[in-house]
């Protein structure tokens, strides 16, 4: 099996390098870019498997090149992380906002960094066999990765697909924030309940577009519930 590739893209020398040997010791390709525009060339030299990308870069921001990498049909579905000394919640839900995948506040630690890791490539992962799962005006193609609505191709992003994904595999039944993040971000992973609101959020606007965001609903004092039926008709 071919090594992983993970690009690292943070402007501190030292950080990088504490990541790089961390990382190469757990058995990944680790490339590195001290800024947005060695990032891009990087990216498209050698396509990475995930990228960890700093938030104040010294040509872009971090969010800002991360909206960049989600335009670019190249790039648009990478698992992203981003790393930050910023921990306010409007700073988490901003760099989410702007397609990052998960959030990790400096200092990183090297171990919740790995187990983070290893849970986004899994989700990336193993798709064998043709599966296609169809609800009301939704059609999700396992093997393609992708959402048709109405016949339409829709763009989702790594976490929102997953998310969907899950929704769509146990309709009809309610999920606390809490089994969400062990189901689809991963036992043992460290994650506020918050982000699967901001994830929902995200994923919920990308079906308004379509008319279909209330498949999605959220029950009170309970969780989240999918459900085709609320689609149909309208």
């Amino acid at each position: 099996m071919s090594k992983k590739r993970i690009l690292c893209i943070e402007d501190e020398a030292a950080i990088r390098g504490m990541i790089r040997f961390s990382l190469e010791r757990e058995g990944y390709w680790v490339m590195e870019a001290a800024d947005a525009r060695a990032a891009r060339d990087l990216a498209a030299d050698q396509l990475p498997d995930l990228m960890l990308v700093d938030w104040m870069l010294p040509d872009l921001s971090g969010p800002e090149l991360i909206r960049r990498f989600r335009s670019d049909p190249l790039t648009r579905d990478i698992p992203i992380i981003m790393l930050t000394a910023k921990s306010e919640e409007d700073d988490m839900i901003h760099g989410l906002d702007a397609g990052a995948d998960d959030y990790l506040i400096k200092p990183v630690s090297l171990k919740a960094l790995s187990a983070r890791i290893k849970a986004l490539l899994r989700r990336t992962d193993g798709f064998d066999e043709l599966r296609v799962i169809n609800a009301g005006r939704l059609q999700l193609n396992q093997d393609a990765h992708q959402l048709r609505i109405d016949g339409a191709p829709v763009h989702l992003g790594t976490t929102e697909y997953r998310l969907l994904e899950f929704f769509m595999q146990h309709p009809e039944k309610v999920y606390s924030r809490a089994q969400l993040l062990d189901f689809v971000w991963g036992q043992n992973t460290y994650i506020e309940e918050r982000t699967v609101d901001v994830h929902v959020l995200r994923l919920r606007k990308t079906l308004k577009t379509y008319a279909a965001d209330n498949v999605i609903q959220t029950i009170r004092g309970a969780g989240y519930l999918f459900s085709a039926i609320e689609s149909i008709g309208d």
